[in-house]
């Protein structure tokens, strides 16, 4: 992709909540950036774009890609969490936004050329793009890409795709980005919301006609779970793509039955290695393949290992043994193969419960509550037990109306019914509400 192929698309390209911006426009605005920005960014900075998407951050992340430097955008969400980023992430300028107009500010990292991940980069003359994981220490994992590159990757069509997209993962997510710029290299249009509640989203795609909405499993629960889901009209929708996390094949057959004009398609990819071409067997399966000959992987007990070319080749601030000195990256995921080359993701590594020895896959259990009637999802994890180590805990999400108590009975007699018997939970919470975290996740 190359900025200058959008002097060649016609219409619109972003869609904000109260404007419309053209090609030519988005053109003109990273070309004012650039000027603003080249006597403010020298080679060898660290700077971070503070924005969800806008027609601003967009176009400073692109103007930015003429840099040699290296990009950090972050949403912001908790001052303590946004400190920890920019200080993980060794910033030197900061970048934000008012009334259209960029405001740049410096910050006070130190020790930028001891990077080394950062160097290469930027030794190429190209832009790097850092992204964050979760640590386990608290202190976010931060890798990044050779931005350039991933930019390079995505090649010009032969015509403008007139496709509508609403961007709803989020700005410094690598689903995100990916999104964004296959919009952008296609000539697409791209919605961006004013906020993703479940109401907003389904208005949105009523509204402006939304054809593809690229999302999680748990949001998609979340808006059949909406009162008034029957009332917007989703026609306009040609495909939901979904992945960050587990489907369940109940959520997936329910999706098919409410809107059943909709092609449903797994995508799969980490921040470490850039998302994935995928091709789905079918939409209400769960089983999909690899289709890009840009990687390759390999199943090694049970758990997916992945090596491209694009993927970073470790964290900037800690060692992982995820990276292998072969040059795999072990994701961590679960995953069966069907005879036909197809893989489905069954869980987590992390996730599996040890029970006195005994593992217990969560997803085994969650399939079986799945089935009872009333049921709207569950969440299966370990708690510490003093005698076995670990046993089984389910939080299950329920319909108005049920009785809980005899909720927790059909759960249990069905338990132990289809499943052995330590794999029976042995503590069961009902809610009636999914608890989620920003990134529209499911959590415990």
């Amino acid at each position: 992709m190359k900025i200058d192929q959008f002097y060649n698309y016609s219409g619109i390209s972003i869609i904000e909540e109260h404007a419309a911006h053209t090609y030519g426009e988005l053109t003109d605005q990273i070309s004012r950036y650039k000027k603003e920005l080249v006597n403010t960014i020298a080679s060898n900075e660290v700077v971070a774009i503070l924005s969800d998407y806008s027609f601003e951050s967009i176009s400073a992340l692109l103007a930015l890609s003429e840099f040699p430097c290296i990009i950090v955008p972050i949403v912001p969400t908790t001052d303590a969490e946004l400190q920890n980023k920019l200080s993980a992430a060794k910033v030197t300028r900061i970048i934000t936004f008012k009334d259209g107009n960029l405001i740049v500010t410096k910050a006070e990292a130190k020790d930028i050329e001891k990077v080394d991940n950062y160097q290469s980069i930027i030794g190429k003359n190209h832009s790097g793009l850092v992204l964050f994981s979760s640590g386990t220490t608290g202190v976010p994992k931060v890798m990044v890409h050779d931005f350039s590159d991933l930019i390079s990757d995505f090649k010009e069509p032969k015509k403008q795709k007139d496709l509508n997209f609403i961007l709803f993962l989020l700005f410094d997510h690598i689903g995100g980005i990916n999104t964004l710029l296959g919009c952008l290299n296609n000539g697409s249009q791209v919605t961006i919301p004013e906020n993703r509640n479940p109401e907003h989203i389904m208005q949105i795609i009523q509204d402006k006609k939304i054809q593809i909405l690229p999302t999680s499993p748990t949001f998609l629960n979340l808006m059949l779970m909406t009162e008034d889901f029957e009332k917007y009209d989703l026609s306009s929708l040609k495909m939901i793509t979904y992945g960050t996390e587990r489907m369940p094949q109940h959520l997936l057959n329910k999706l098919k039955e409410k809107i059943p004009r909709v092609k449903f398609m797994q995508t799969f990819g980490t921040s470490e290695t850039g998302i994935l071409k995928t091709e789905s067997k079918s939409s209400t399966s769960l089983f999909f393949k690899i289709i890009d000959p840009d990687y390759k992987f390999k199943i090694e007990d049970g758990q997916l290992f992945l090596h491209s070319k694009n993927q970073v080749s470790g964290y900037v601030n800690q060692k992982s043994d995820q990276f292998t000195k072969e040059g795999w990256f072990a994701t961590g995921d679960l995953v069966e193969e069907d005879e036909d080359g197809y893989i489905k993701i069954i869980g987590r590594i992390n996730k599996v419960i040890n029970v006195g020895g005994l593992k217990v896959l969560p997803k085994e259990v969650e399939d079986i509550i799945d089935q009872i009637e009333g049921v709207i999802d569950s969440t299966v994890y370990a708690k510490d037990n003093a005698i076995t180590g670990q046993m089984v805990c389910a939080k299950i999400v329920i319909e108005e109306g049920i009785d809980e108590k005899e909720m927790k009975q059909i759960i249990l007699k069905k338990c132990k019914e289809e499943l052995d018997r330590y794999k029976v939970p042995g503590k069961i919470i009902i809610s009636h509400s999914l608890s989620f975290t920003n990134r529209f996740k499911k959590e415990i």
